[in-house]
């Protein structure tokens, strides 16, 4: 682990002032990226947390913004905002461009290094801007799956990791065979990993305010899917030693 600098960066999108944070690793030289989107709910110190963890690791990290600097602990203002916003792709790139082009100019970036890493609307973020053909080296998807319009999956250029609780109604088996059926159709690298017993956003610590139905934390598989992540970048966005 090496020490890490943070600080907040402030950018637009969606018609918002958006509040990221950047988490970088020691040392002057450019490294590898990890662009890092969070749940529906938004930005949230766990975001933060991992997005220092993976700068501990040697990666230049952004955790991006969802609703200009706020969290949405209400279920319905949560919903309200993020289904509208699932519901248009379009929308979504233009979310995850932004912040990837704040990660993208930030000077200990290799712009040719990057990955996405996402949970639930995050992670759909992510899995869309694979879709309009961004340049990233991984996409990694946590409790957030959705297939494509027809025929842009086939844009993606690097391997997919998806994960998913087998009891999440979010995420039910026949949003899984859909995505799976996208994946496969467009020919790209991809693994879908079912944690048995689990919930939607079974990665996530216990929050202190109601949830949608169907969420819950299993601590056991929320560290297997975190080393699953980890060993998607090793594979496919290795730190220089």
């Amino acid at each position: 682990m090496t020490m890490v600098t943070r600080r907040e960066v402030e950018y637009q999108a969606d018609g918002l002032t958006m509040i990221g944070h950047l988490a970088l690793p020691a040392g002057v030289g450019r490294r590898p990226a990890v662009l890092l989107g969070p749940e529906g709910m938004g930005l949230s110190d766990v975001e933060r947390d991992r997005a220092d963890a993976l700068a501990g690791l040697g990666y230049v990290v952004l955790a991006f913004d969802l609703h200009g600097g706020r969290y949405l602990g209400d279920p319905e203002e949560m919903l309200a905002r993020c289904m509208p916003l699932l519901a248009d792709p379009d929308r979504m790139r233009g979310l995850g461009h932004a912040a990837l082009d704040v990660l993208r100019a930030e000077p200990r970036t290799d712009p040719g290094r990057i990955a996405a890493v996402g949970y639930g609307t995050g992670g759909i973020i992510g899995l869309e801007l694979g879709r309009d053909g961004a340049d990233l080296r991984a996409i990694a998807t946590l409790n957030g799956l959705a297939a494509g319009r027809p025929g842009e999956t086939a844009r993606i250029r690097c391997p997919v990791w998806a994960g998913v609780g087998s009891e999440d109604p979010i995420m039910a088996p026949a949003q899984r065979e859909e995505f799976a059926a996208d994946m496969q159709a467009a020919g790209v690298d991809w693994r879908l990993v079912v944690y048995g017993g689990a919930l939607h956003a079974f990665h996530h610590p216990p929050v202190d305010h109601p949830v949608v139905p169907g969420v819950g934390h299993h601590p056991r598989h929320a560290q297997r899917a975190w080393r699953d992540v980890i060993d998607l970048l090793t594979e496919c966005l290795p730190v220089p030693e």
